[in-house]
């Protein structure tokens, strides 16, 4: 199994508390599990913020990390050790576990939350935090520093201000490391994969599902259990639109099938679109369509290189677009004037890439002082 070692994500958390400076804490929660319905829940996916900073894979924790703190920067509240609910619910790591597995200086269980975190926020001139994220945790950290402040006067350290954690967290996620790129080159050949069995098991009578299902199989029999993102299957006009979900037609002779699927392994996404005849060989039409998209897509991923901005590819691509629909009919007039007009969104109405990383449209600014942001190595993007 390719994995994250331990010794990447402590030198993440070591950048993160450089760029936070001096007499300052961070406080990054995990994500909550989601009820499904009544006493059934969804799969529990981790918050991927808490991921990149812990890979710790419980929910009900949360991660604080004070620089300079003399008994060690890095402090994890989890759950406690039950036998009783761990024999219904499945093996808990614990205090001790987030020591000696996931590196923590301190860990205390989630129970005593309220009674340590304020001292941790006492005195401290800056307070990282993702307001707004979760409301319920927001209640809780504004709370802690409401009653903080009012016990100044009674001789409490003030509480400086609070700063939102994404701006500096978020673009350490947009530059991946060497083993991130291993383990997003794996989930993409784990997805490639897949679209290859899919392809084989299409034809005329079958029903959209029945090729997600192929797709589900093929991703969890290589290791990646669940999907990025939720399917799209898509066969004849279903294609038209852009997050079809629902995935119950039956598919046609002589229509296409598109399929926009992706695994996710240890957290990092895949995301790849692809289009085939649903009886196995494209119509002149159909050819021609295809072949115009392709090279699109060969125009953008030119673009793709360091010194390059962000728009370019997106440009690259709508250009050769536009030059098709003009040659399938579908549009009238000088390509040149045709692009400048923006004719081509009827048929072409979003970007053609984006971020790729932990989430399938991952974090980072697209634009820097109002400029499309400049490629750098590191970035990854579809196209």
């Amino acid at each position: 199994m390719i994995k994250i070692p331990a010794t990447e994500f402590a030198r993440r958390r070591d950048q993160l508390m450089v760029r936070m400076g001096a007499n300052s804490i961070a406080i990054i929660p995990a994500a909550r599990e989601q009820i499904r319905s009544r006493d059934t829940h969804f799969p529990f996916r981790q918050d991927s913020d808490f991921w990149y900073l812990t890979g710790f894979p419980e929910p009900d924790a949360v991660a604080v990390l004070v620089p300079g703190r003399s008994h060690g920067a890095f402090v994890l509240f989890c759950r406690d050790r039950d036998p009783e609910m761990e024999t219904w619910h499945g093996r808990r790591f614990g205090p001790e576990g987030a020591k000696a597995r996931f590196g923590a200086d301190d860990a205390f269980p989630i129970d005593d939350i309220d009674e340590i975190l304020p001292g941790l926020i006492e005195g401290r001139d800056k307070i990282f935090y993702a307001l707004g994220a979760d409301a319920e945790f927001d209640n809780q950290v504004i709370g802690w520093v409401k009653r903080l402040r009012a016990k100044v006067r009674q001789g409490a350290l003030p509480v400086g201000e609070m700063i939102d954690i994404r701006h500096i967290l978020h673009e350490m996620r947009l530059f991946k490391s060497a083993a991130e790129i291993k383990i997003m080159r794996h989930v993409a050949k784990i997805t490639a994969e897949a679209h290859k069995a899919a392809m084989q098991k299409t034809q005329p009578g079958r029903f959209e599902w029945e090729i997600e299902a192929e797709i589900k199989y093929r991703f969890a029999l290589a290791g990646a259990r669940f999907e990025a993102y939720s399917s799209i299957v898509a066969g004849g006009d279903n294609a038209t639109i852009l997050h079809y979900t629902e995935n119950q037609d039956r598919l046609r002779k002589g229509d296409l099938l598109l399929v926009d699927a992706g695994a996710e392994y240890q957290g990092y996404a895949a995301d790849i679109t692809r289009t085939w005849p649903i009886s196995g060989r494209f119509s002149r039409l159909q050819k021609r369509a295809y072949e115009w998209v392709l090279r699109a897509q060969q125009a953008a991923i030119n673009e793709v290189r360091p010194g390059s901005d962000w728009s370019q590819p997106h440009q690259a691509a709508v250009e050769v677009l536009t030059e098709g629909m003009v040659d399938l009919g579908l549009l009238k007039g000088r390509v040149s004037t045709l692009v400048k007009k923006g004719a081509y969104r009827q048929y072409y109405m979003h970007k053609t890439g984006h971020w790729l990383g932990l989430d399938v449209h991952d974090v980072g600014d697209y634009q820097v002082d109002g400029q499309p942001r400049l490629l750098e190595p590191g970035m990854v993007m579809t196209v």
